[in-house]
């Protein structure tokens, strides 16, 4: 998916300067108990579904509408898995950004996990034994949500 036009009316305004825009990361799992990742098209690394919040947005729909839009994957939000400000980032292009990232657990309910976006050069289905590396920040939210606690976990 294209920078969204908010972010693009942003920036001619302010440049390349930071900014704070709200994210979210979707930890989905199947039936099987699979992990559902994405392989980013910009740097190769496989990764979680995550995304930027329209205006407006409520948090759950945006996650979930994320898996819809990068995978094909029609998914529910089961719970608040935990809510981090992530460090700025600098892309390629100058601008920088840093986000404000809630994570949630969901499972898949239809769909079929395919390329469905612009994003990606592949989407899979992986063990949580079997899985590519990850972020930290990555293995950290897949660990919330196998992890025996109903609260979210934030930084204090």
């Amino acid at each position: 998916m294209p920078t969204p036009e908010f972010i693009l009316a942003l920036r001619e305004k302010i440049g390349h300067d930071l900014l704070w825009l709200p994210g979210v990361t979707a930890v989905v799992r199947n039936t099987d108990d699979q992990i559902l990742l994405v392989r980013r098209k910009d740097n190769g690394r496989w990764t979680l579904v995550t995304g930027c919040l329209d205006p407006g947005e409520q948090p759950a729909i945006g996650a979930l509408r994320e898996v819809w839009e990068e995978t094909g994957v029609i998914a529910v939000a089961d719970r608040l898995l935990r809510v981090q400000a992530l460090g700025p980032s600098t892309y390629p292009n100058g601008d920088r950004a840093q986000f404000m990232d809630i994570a949630f657990l969901c499972h898949a309910v239809d769909g079929e996990a395919t390329v469905n976006d612009d994003e990606s050069t592949e989407v899979g289905w992986f063990s949580v034994e079997d899985l590519p590396p990850l972020t930290e920040r990555e293995t950290a939210c897949i660990a919330d949500a196998y992890a025996d606690r109903p609260e979210a976990w934030f930084a204090t």
